[in-house]
């Protein structure tokens, strides 16, 4: 089976990721999607990030009735920050009846020679591309194991979201219901 690893903080969960999510799994070659909760990207810093457990809960509520997208916990068991080659390399093991795939935003495709062994990613690994507003023009675009996908656009961040919730404003629509009343029984990002 074909699975594609999209990777984040989901911090919330929200419809632009399972755009993503959905495409990936119905309009490429991938079977299915894992979202990969990330307990902490190595280029961000802690900054708002709400607990990993809550985040791990809310990408499960948004993904329950879903075929063929699922979450996956793999890097909350790994040493911190966890890197994405050690991820792939875990997970190639555990599941070696899988081939795995990374999907990314063209933002991130853009950076990936920062990333830790990228080149041995690219070697190994097929990568599934959606479009970022003003990151189109990325050197790997043309490499060999890089697939740019016809993904919607989307605007939409977790960032608006918390911003929006702090502000008192209405988010409805822009995470799943079961998220949204998640957020609200818990009293997040106010």
């Amino acid at each position: 089976m074909k699975i594609g690893l999209l990777f984040g903080s989901f911090n919330p969960v929200h419809i632009g990721h399972l755009i993503i999510a959905n495409y990936m799994a119905n309009h490429t070659e991938l079977d299915k999607v894992w979202l990969v909760v990330s307990p902490q990207n190595p280029f961000k810093k802690l900054g708002d990030l709400i607990n990993t457990y809550d985040r791990l809960e809310m990408a499960r509520l948004a993904t329950d009735n879903s075929e063929n997208i699922s979450v996956s916990d793999v890097e909350l068991k790994m040493p911190q920050p966890s890197y994405t080659i050690d991820t792939l390399t875990l997970l190639k093991e555990k599941y070696p009846e899988h081939e795995f795939a990374l999907i990314m935003g063209s933002d991130n495709l853009i950076s990936l020679p920062k990333w830790k062994n990228y080149k041995l990613i690219l070697r190994d690994y097929r990568v599934f591309v959606y479009p970022r507003p003003g990151y189109e023009n990325a050197d790997l675009a043309n490499h060999p194991s890089v697939t740019i996908t016809m993904t919607p656009l989307m605007e939409l961040s977790a960032t608006f979201i918390r911003k929006s919730i702090a502000a008192k404003k209405n988010v409805q629509y822009f995470v799943p219901d079961p998220v949204l009343k998640f957020i609200e029984n818990k009293n997040l990002y106010r």
